[in-house]
């Protein structure tokens, strides 16, 4: 039997940061979680997203530092519809976060805008654009 993927992890500098960042994409977080060193959520199709912070990882990996020269990931986002892209993004910019590409239509058929959350982390914005 194959291993089945099952989650996804983030390492944080500031959990009560990450976890608001995420609260503002949808994400069902309890308020009680943002002094826990490890948080879990369950999304759509089973699938994990987890947040550990730094003091956590370094438990069982003493020598851990962070990637440097970028992110080396991104999770993607979809929204309901192209504008729906505009007001999110708008929300996080708005919000203090940093975005890097604005909302664009791509010319894979999607608008698409790419943020970071608070530890660096690529966060991308799409929804399907319409067909003419």
């Amino acid at each position: 039997m194959a291993p089945t993927f099952n989650l996804i992890g983030l390492v944080v500098a500031d959990m009560g940061k990450s976890l608001a960042f995420y609260r503002r994409l949808g994400l069902d977080i309890p308020a009680d979680a943002d002094t826990q060193p490890h948080v879990e959520v369950a999304l759509p199709g089973g699938l994990r997203l987890a947040w550990d912070d730094v003091e956590t990882i370094r438990s069982f990996e003493p020598g851990w530092t962070p990637p440097s020269g970028g992110s080396q990931m991104s999770l993607a986002f979809l929204c309901d519809d192209p504008q729906d892209v505009d007001r999110v993004y708008a929300d996080l910019i708005e919000a203090g976060y940093e975005g890097h590409n604005p909302p664009w239509d791509a010319f894979w058929g999607q608008r698409y805008a790419c943020v970071s959350d608070p530890d660096g982390n690529n966060v991308d914005l799409f929804a399907p654009l319409p067909v003419s």
